[in-house]
């Protein structure tokens, strides 16, 4: 933490005590003539909007359709919604959500603040996403509420958020929040002044003052903030400009080391994990349990490359842990979010398409380190989830499904969708079957949620085998036809909220998940899904050569953020893999040169967040961590290792370097930081194997070498699958390495090279397979102090 962080929370520590003693005495302003606006129609508090604004309304509402269902308590006789706001424009399910609160919102740009200016107001900004549980209990408990809005309203211009749309804004805000309270959430709640620069904020506040254990509410915050904005100016004015500083300072590009992180980089990271790990429930101690607390993707390389078994042992405990628990839907497959227990049991039950993203390939990449085919039926599980359950009609991925769903008397629950009765699984199965799944998943009549039973798998499945005195093969068939009973009866109730936007990062993601298990898996299925998706966004989510971030109902919105470069060129990268194709290779391409040209920190190394030409904020990230998301640099700089590997491009090795050094410090202070980076550190250091298999034709005709690397884990590589003739001329253009190379006596033939210098070719599946695991280990350092 920076002297000028620190600064700024002292200086918002003042602000603090004064609310709290209850030194800010008016009422915000609420009974200034000046300020106070007739209501006149419409919202609460608020002038009438002016026609050309309501007839925008009329041709959105016709759009619509007639079955249009506003999300409000607020509604007129016939059903219409009795408020509507600037949000019904927006096509973001979150913005749409609170479309006909009793606010007037406003979307995030220059109307807002300047309304604000004009009226001498400050600004509410508020910012979450649609399948976040608080805030819908926000929403329900205050921006539902006549009083408030109309306070809102009447002393504020108020601001709406999607954070998965606007990353950017989210994250400079978020800064101010943690500065000022240590911590930070979502629903995020931001006091701004009309130049946008913040000066209070929380995340989630009960409506009013007592509720939920809280002393000062929503209410009293709004009336006591606004007065101090009236009263205190100067005040205002110094809070605001420590809170930029300290924001400026958290964003900034991190001091650049001197040199390449090293092998200490990665054996300090192991450690710290080893020390932190839970021996009983795998991941990390403590609770919450995030799936990403524990970067199971790095022990399986460090593994690899040490010979650590312990390394491993905590990556497939934890993955074993992760799949018996109520995280994963037993029933439809796919992850929770997180956990709020040590014992992966008890999940936020929103679903995330990132997380099952990412989770696929950590379940892929811990098949081919262990050999469980368990680890490969939860990947299986995992795509097949997402084939049904969050694939648009145009093949794109959505975004998330949300923790709360509606229970048979109308109410709102978080987790009823996923959780049973032994009634209602008896129901559904039959008194005989219902007794063998209830043993399995741990069912009882007091429940372990509120009544209702999670499912989980309390014991190894063996286990019950034995005392049901069944085969373990039986029980697993008679458990896999109970599933699909049980999902065709769960798909009967009132199904959570789905977010249908589609971001270019996290298809990026999911294409990534899906080309890897076509290759690991060998099953072309998963291959065709990752193609259609990855055609969809760039014929839709691209213009003019350069990405956009989000479409929702036709539209594409938004500047793209270095997340859906760095994603999305990585799953490009993938799919050239997993089918051959010059021209995901030749796009992935492309896309990193975009990158280069408008988000590359040439002088200093790694990316911004923020394209050169994007929105002036009050900062610009080079992002540096790694959270439930990898971060864009993490993935980048991984990629540009990749590229140089196919390419023999050596550009691409000098930015991957620069980019490394500025991340130096982080890996070196705290590794944990950039967990998703250490797989990058580990790729830089080994001898990568650089694998080209040529085929006489089809390049169906590699299956018996394929089914070799497919057992193997070799993370630190890069493939090529190529027909001779003139697919592999045309290809030759880009990947100088397949030059001059055949098919010998018309059998499929591997060529493994490690830096340019192959072994001799082969066509023994064999003989190939000892070829590829011969591993370098991580005690000779390569190419540690390499120049640039």
């Amino acid at each position: 933490m920076t002297t000028g962080r620190i600064g700024a929370m002292r200086g918002a520590a003042v602000v603090l005590a004064a609310l709290a003693l209850g030194a800010c005495t008016g009422a915000g302003g609420a009974g200034k003539a000046s300020d106070r606006e007739a209501v006149t129609g419409g919202l609460p508090g608020t002038q009438a909007f002016p026609p050309e604004l309501l007839e925008r309304f009329e041709a959105r509402a016709s759009e619509m359709g007639p079955d249009y269902r506003p999300r409000t308590r607020h509604l007129r006789p016939d059903g219409r919604a009795k408020y509507t706001n600037r949000l019904f424009l927006s096509s973001s399910p979150y913005l749409l959500q609170h479309a006909h609160n009793p606010v007037n919102w406003y979307p995030w740009g220059d109307e807002a603040f300047e309304t604000a200016k004009r009226l001498g107001r400050p600004v509410l900004l508020s910012v979450g996403y649609s399948t976040c549980h608080w805030c819908h209990v926000m929403e329900e408990e205050s921006f539902e509420d006549e009083p408030i809005a109309r306070l809102m309203n009447e002393t504020y211009v108020a601001i709406k958020v999607d954070r998965e749309e606007r990353p950017d804004v989210d994250a400079i805000y978020m800064s101010a929040v943690q500065t000022l309270t240590g911590s930070g959430g979502w629903p995020m709640t931001v006091w701004l002044t009309p130049d946008r620069k913040p000066y209070y904020g929380g995340t989630y506040f009960p409506a009013r003052d007592g509720a939920r254990g809280a002393r000062i509410g929503f209410l009293t915050l709004l009336q006591r903030l606004r007065a101090f904005y009236d009263e205190q100016p100067e005040r205002v004015a110094q809070s605001a400009e420590q809170l930029v500083q300290a924001i400026r300072q958290g964003l900034a590009p991190p001091a650049g080391g001197d040199g390449l992180p090293g092998a200490d980089v990665l054996r300090s990271a192991a450690a710290l994990y080893r020390a932190r790990f839970d021996p009983t429930h795998g991941g990390l101690q403590g609770a919450p349990k995030f799936p990403s607390s524990l970067p199971v993707r790095f022990l399986m390389r460090y593994q690899r490359r040490t010979g650590d078994e312990k390394a491993l042992g905590m990556s497939a405990l934890t993955l074993e842990k992760m799949a018996a628990g109520g995280i994963y839907d037993q029933v439809g497959g796919g992850f929770h979010r997180y956990s709020t227990d040590a014992r992966w049991l008890v999940p936020h039950f929103e679903k995330m398409l990132y997380d099952n993203a990412l989770l696929a390939v950590a379940y892929l990449e811990g098949y081919q380190a262990t050999g469980r085919e368990d680890f490969a039926r939860v990947a299986r599980e995992i795509l097949r989830y997402v084939e049904r359950d969050m694939t648009s009609p145009q093949s794109a991925f959505y975004s998330a499904t949300d923790a709360d769903s509606q229970t048979p008397g109308g109410h709102r629950e978080e987790g009823y969708f996923f959780t049973w009765t032994p009634a209602e699984i008896e129901k559904t199965l039959g008194k005989d079957r219902a007794r063998i799944v209830s043993t399995c998943y741990g069912v009882a009549e007091q429940g372990n949620f509120e009544g209702r039973n999670i499912l989980h798998l309390p014991r190894p499945l063996p286990e019950v085998a034995r005392n049901l005195r069944i085969g373990p093969p039986r029980l697993r068939t008679i458990l896999e036809e109970a599933r699909e009973s049980l999902y065709r009866a769960r798909a009967e109730r009132p199904a959570p909220l789905r977010d249908e936007k589609i971001l270019a990062a996290w298809n990026g993601l999911m294409i990534s998940g899906y080309a890897r298990a076509a290759l690991v898996l060998g099953e072309e299925g998963y291959a065709r899904t990752a193609t259609r998706a990855a055609d969809f966004v760039l014929r839709n989510l691209r213009k003019n050569g350069r990405l956009l971030r989000s479409y929702k109902d036709g539209r594409p919105l938004h500047n793209a953020y270095l997340d859906d470069y760095a994603f999305l060129t990585a799953g490009l990268l993938d799919l050239f893999e997993a089918t051959g194709e010059r021209r995901w290779l030749e796009e992935a391409i492309a896309l990193d040169a975009v990158l280069e040209a408008q988000y590359e920190d040439r002088p200093g190394g790694g990316f911004f967040m923020t394209s050169a030409d994007h929105e002036d904020l009050l900062a610009r990230e080079k992002p540096a961590y790694d959270g439930a998301e990898p971060s864009g640099n993490s993935v980048a700089v991984l990629n540009l290792l990749r590229l140089h590997e196919l390419t023999t491009d050596d550009r691409y090795r000098r930015r991957a370097e620069r980019a490394l050094k500025a991340f130096e410090p982080v890996l070196e202070r705290a590794p944990s930081a950039l967990s998703e980076m250490l797989l990058a550190v580990d790729f830089h250091l080994d001898t990568p194997k650089e694998i080209i298999i040529v085929t006489p034709s089809r390049p169906d005709r590699a299956g018996p070498l394929l089914a070799e690397l497919r057992r193997a884990f070799i993370p630190n590589r890069v493939l090529v699958v190529v027909p001779e003739g003139e697919p592999l001329t045309a290809l030759s253009r880009v990947v100088p390495l397949v030059q001059g190379k055949i098919a010998r006596d018309g059998k499929a033939t591997a060529y493994v090279c490690e830096s340019r210098v192959c072994e001799l070719p082969t066509t023994d599946p064999e003989i190939f397979a000892q070829q590829i695991r011969k591993v370098r280990s991580l005690a000779v350092p390569k190419r540690q102090n390499e120049g640039s």
